[in-house]
């Protein structure tokens, strides 16, 4: 069978790129708001955030 000379799709890795570049500004965003004036939405959004950031980081998206 054929094989590709990539893992992935180049678009893809433009994807993660700019999806990394774009997360850590909001996870900055969103810890000094919640450290002002936490909510446990605030809390929640956070934790996704930082769960998603980790994610593309760690290459299990």
């Amino acid at each position: 069978m054929w094989k590709s000379r990539w893992r992935c799709h180049p678009w893809y890795i433009k994807i993660r790129f700019g999806a990394l570049q774009l997360l850590v500004p909001f996870i900055v965003f969103q810890f000094v708001r919640t450290v002002i004036l936490p909510t446990s939405v605030d809390v929640i959004l956070l934790a996704l955030l930082s769960l998603l950031y980790a994610a593309v980081l760690l290459d299990w998206l």
